[in-house]
């Protein structure tokens, strides 16, 4: 029977390259995010593979999101795989220099917004008695580095929440796991300083850093696995990183 997934943050990254493998593999498709028409120029590239339906809200307005979800098609509805993509780093300061601004962004979008999206999607997932849900994490919610005082605090809290969560829905045939990738080539760095390219471009040079399609390519193992078989807890990293402050690059 074909099931259906769900994304948020299609609009690029990991989530726009977890699609597309999903797309490749027959899965249909509800895809999210805010930018409307990344949203539509995805969704007619991947239509020739499989049904695809856009839902465009911000993860951070409780209300959008509930309206979104509840607004799905009949045939879109049951919703069979969540991947809670959505996420963003801002800023790079030490905690006494830090945005207030940037603070509520990390902690609404990475935080509250998987909480608010989790909250409407799981009684689905109870009801049927199935369901997987995959949250995407980080090696910023193993470990601390400099300055990244509280986007690690945000990826902490998902790394609790995905334990706590894997933890009240054991009783409900319900797989919760987690994929934390280490240093992912995407417009990660563009958001964290601002637009700023040469700053953003310095964090991937001298070394391979992962690819989006590396990561799609995990999460698509990983929901793909025997239905008694559950990835709880998954950390990737470049050959080039040993740890958030320790990357082998070329001089």
């Amino acid at each position: 029977m074909k099931k259906t997934a769900f994304i948020t943050g299609s609009t690029s990254g990991i989530g726009m390259a977890t699609a597309k493998r999903f797309g490749e593999g027959g899965i249909r498709l509800v895809i999210c995010g805010r930018r409307l028409e990344r949203l539509k120029s995805l969704e007619k590239e991947l239509n020739t593979k499989t049904e695809v339906h856009t839902l465009q809200f911000d993860v951070r307005d409780k209300n959008a999101v509930e309206n979104a979800i509840h607004s799905l098609p009949e045939n879109f509805s049951k919703i069979d795989i969540l991947v809670n993509n959505a996420g963003n780093a801002h800023g790079l300061d030490p905690i006494q220099s830090g945005s207030t601004d940037d603070w509520d962004a990390m902690m609404d979008i990475n935080v509250k917004g998987l909480l608010y999206v989790s909250k409407v999607i799981i009684p689905k997932m109870i009801e049927q008695k199935s369901g997987h849900i995959i949250n995407i994490g980080s090696t910023a919610g193993k470990e601390v580095y400099p300055n990244g005082n509280v986007y690690c605090a945000s990826k902490h809290a998902v790394d609790a929440i995905n334990q706590g969560m894997r933890m009240d829905l054991n009783e409900y045939g319900i797989r919760v796991g987690a994929v934390n990738p280490g240093l992912v080539e995407t417009e990660f760095s563009k958001v964290r300083f601002k637009g700023d390219d040469r700053r953003a471009d310095k964090v991937y040079k001298g070394f391979k850093a992962l690819q989006p399609e590396n990561i799609a390519d995990i999460i698509h193992f990983v929901v793909t696995r025997p239905y008694h078989v559950n990835i709880a807890d998954l950390v990737v990293l470049p050959t080039a990183q040993a740890s958030s402050t320790m990357v082998k690059k070329d001089d």
